[in-house]
């Protein structure tokens, strides 16, 4: 931990910037690909099957968190055993949950169809579709895992490398099993069944030596019951925290339909514009997980520090770029994401906001990476819990008031809450590695 440079940081932080680009790459290739049937049946069923899918593995989204924690803090403590232990633990978890989607799939699909019913071809399709894709949730949710553990031990050359391989492999079975053989729908989720399987395959192998010479003593400490402990409390902390800041973006999406179709739609471009400052940012996000986390087992305070202001800087100056570039840019990405005047006019009405929201909310991203290293869960939940409650008052306050313009403002200030609240928790991180 003596060497925490800026160069040490942008090493971490650059692949998984590379790799969060690709992942818009993959659902416009499915889409490319079944809309050369020249039929929009097959391009709606893919889209509702890849929607529902998301959703039921997004639950497990914690997984990918709480084990870049833990495992960056028994990386910096040097304990190798322990360290192995906890990706086998949290593989173990990724298996059990996706044996329990692929048992209740016949459950997922009723449900899914009864909350977003849709035509009897695009149902029929969809429910194939699922049908087939379902056999990949344990490698789909175990690469969760892999990608949180790769995280923690500062190897995401190995992450960007593994999703360039999951999918590529995806992009070029696509084109063989749809263009190539006529399979359809079908062919689009056996493509990716197969690339989700081959993936946990690579990614096993890119994790082989930190786990293959401790393996042994790693699978005697499955079992250890303070560590189980620690992985529940931190990963359901995580998952609350999550669940709650879902369910915010879900209200101000549903709150923006009350103005209209076309404040909808350009509520729903703007939002794209956080989703690209959220893919850049998180490179920034990520390092602090993995430099505060072996800070954290190693016991030094002093790196802590260090490591959060390196990232609160490079994750300031990001925010301060992203922001120019939508000041320059906007006009044009709303022109390029919807063709309809009212919505281009709607959205660029409300531009300013998505202007000024990479600056306010970079301190609350950081700040998760910080807290997550550190397996702040407890606090980081309480924060959200809080934040959440502020953004609730802030909506009842200034959408009567304001219209569109108060979800917007709502919305600005739940993320500025959630970097107040954690930046008066955080002198609790220095002191975990007291």
């Amino acid at each position: 931990m003596t060497d925490l440079s800026h160069s040490r940081l942008l090493k971490i932080a650059a692949p998984i910037v590379l790799s969060n680009a690709t992942v818009p790459l993959l659902g416009a290739v499915d889409t490319g690909v079944v809309g050369q049937l020249g039929q929009a049946a097959p391009i709606g069923a893919v889209g509702l099957g890849a929607v529902v899918l998301a959703t039921v593995y997004w639950v497990f989204g914690f997984l990918r968190m709480g084990t870049s924690g833990l495992a960056a803090q028994a990386h910096g403590a040097g304990q190798m055993d322990e360290r192995a232990a906890i990706l086998l633990r949290a593989l173990a978890v990724a298996f059990a949950a996706g044996a329990v989607f692929v048992l209740a799939q016949g459950a997922i699909a009723f449900l899914a169809f009864r909350v977003a019913p849709a035509g009897a071809e695009v149902e029929a399709m969809a429910r194939h579709y699922l049908a087939i894709r379902i056999w990949g949730a344990p490698a789909t949710i175990g690469a969760y895992a892999l990608t949180g553990w790769l995280i923690g031990l500062e190897r995401t050359r190995a992450v960007l490398v593994l999703q360039l391989w999951i999918n590529g492999v995806n992009i070029l079975l696509d084109l063989w099993f749809v263009l190539g053989l006529g399979w359809g729908v079908g062919g689009v989720a056996g493509a990716t069944l197969i690339a989700e399987w081959s993936g946990l395959v690579f990614g096993l192998w890119l994790c082989r030596d930190g786990v293959l010479p401790w393996l042994r003593p790693a699978v005697a400490r499955l079992r250890d019951a303070a560590a189980l402990r620690v992985m529940v409390a931190v990963n359901g902390d995580i998952m609350v925290r999550s669940v709650l800041l879902q369910l915010s973006f879900t209200a101000f999406v549903f709150l923006g339909a009350r103005f209209g179709d076309g404040t909808l739609a350009a509520n729903q471009v703007l939002l794209q514009f956080l989703s690209i400052t959220a893919y850049a940012l998180d490179g920034f996000a990520f390092a602090a997980e993995s430099l505060v986390g072996q800070a954290v087992g190693a016991k030094a305070p002093a790196m802590v520090r260090r490591a959060s202001r390196l990232c609160m800087g490079w994750g300031f100056g990001g925010a301060l770029a992203m922001g120019l570039a939508f000041a320059m840019a906007g006009p044009w990405i709303i022109d390029l994401m919807a063709t309809a005047p009212g919505v281009r006019a709607e959205a660029r009405a409300f531009l300013p906001w998505v202007v000024i929201a990479p600056v306010i909310g970079v301190a609350a991203w950081i700040y998760d990476g910080i807290f997550i290293g550190a397996t702040l869960t407890r606090e980081m939940r309480r924060a959200m819990t809080f934040s959440v409650g502020v953004y609730a008052l802030a909506l009842v306050a200034l959408v009567p008031w304001l219209g569109n313009h108060g979800l917007w403002a709502g919305l600005m200030v739940l993320n500025a809450t959630r970097g107040v609240t954690m930046a008066r928790a955080f002198p609790a991180a220095a002191a975990k590695a007291s």
